[in-house]
């Protein structure tokens, strides 16, 4: 089984590539552009496995990605390259528009250029968010499957716009796909310009906490480890165009959140106040999302999935290993 992972070297992706890797069947092609959020530390030690490679490539270099696919053959993608910070989608569009929409694009003509010489049960995973859909009042139902997309920032358009790139190749072109929109992921090795790494390391350093606007914005967290399994479960289904929300089921307003990490805080590394005294309120992001919410029913008919993390047992094990990786955190700070 021959797997190529588009973004390897990011979050989500080193995950992914570390479950992957338990199997010694699956063989692995790992393609990533080495950007500042990219993080080799996180499969520091696989360099050397026979059924692990690592190819430099950027999935806006239509050529080198077409070659890629070409020479591996795999028998799955998993597309998981992206721009994904919200903020710096709003002061730096066209980087999101180039690499989400034009780098997905680049993935799907080079899969229909090889599509005759890939296995024949070939398939691509193309990982999305649950932002493409909008904003949920509080008292709204759930994001499902057959939502509207409603994306409300640059980011959440491009990814919106990518997703329906993968569809139309599907049903124009027959490359068999399945989209995956997640709600918000945590866990070790997430770069520390998201919030939960932001929180801690601000904490242990006694700098302000940011909260925007009055923190009430709600969001259903992931742990990534929960993440991948699904994606893994999902990439061996059978019909030839799938769509699934994948969710925590885990909602909670941004200050509760960050008073979760505080408290953890308190009583791991006590200071002379609490780290609750550092939450500073700032003005509101452009655009800022009210809530998102997953309804994952589908995934737990079709795949018997089921989150295992609850979030205040996996905010304390991800306090826990921030702490213990200081200094690699310190290093991504930008």
């Amino acid at each position: 089984m021959k797997i190529l992972v588009s973004g390897g070297l990011g979050f989500i992706g080193s995950a992914l590539i570390r479950s992957l890797l338990n199997n010694e069947d699956y063989q692995i092609l790992n393609i990533d552009k080495c950007s500042y959020a990219s993080m080799p530390e996180a499969l520091e030690g696989r360099e050397s496995l026979k059924n692990y490679s690592f190819k430099k490539i950027d999935i806006k270099n239509a050529s080198e990605v077409e070659s890629a696919i070409a020479e591996f053959k795999p028998n799955k993608i998993f597309h998981l390259a992206a721009e994904s910070h919200v903020d710096r989608s709003i002061s730096a569009p066209k980087e999101f528009l180039d690499t989400n929409i034009l780098g997905t694009f680049n993935i799907l003509e080079s899969i229909r250029g090889n599509f005759s010489n890939l296995p024949e049960n070939f398939i691509l995973i193309h990982v999305s968010t649950d932002e493409v859909y909008g904003s949920l009042k509080f008292d709204e139902s759930l994001f499902n499957e057959l939502s509207s997309y409603a994306p409300n920032s640059p980011y959440s358009a491009s990814k919106a716009s990518s997703d329906l790139l993968v569809r139309a190749w599907n049903k124009t072109y027959g490359i068999k796909a399945a989209i995956t929109n997640c709600s918000n992921n945590y866990g070790p090795w997430q770069n520390p310009e998201k919030l939960i790494p932001k929180t801690i390391f601000n904490a242990i350093n006694k700098k302000p906490i940011p909260i925007y606007g009055k923190g009430v914005n709600i969001r259903d967290w992931l742990h990534v480890t929960d993440h991948v399994e699904a994606l893994i479960k999902i990439s061996d289904t059978h019909e030839n165009y799938s769509k699934y929300n994948i969710g925590g089921n885990q909602e909670m307003a941004n200050i509760d959140l960050v008073k979760e990490i505080c408290s953890h805080l308190d009583k791991k590394i006590p200071i002379d106040t609490s780290y609750f005294d550092l939450i500073t309120y700032v003005d509101d992001r452009l655009g800022h999302d009210l809530r998102y919410a997953i309804d994952a029913s589908k995934l737990a008919e079709d795949h018997n999935f089921k989150p295992k993390y609850m979030i205040k047992d996996g905010i304390k094990e991800t306090v826990d290993w921030y702490i213990s990786n200081l200094k690699w955190m310190q290093s991504k700070i930008i």
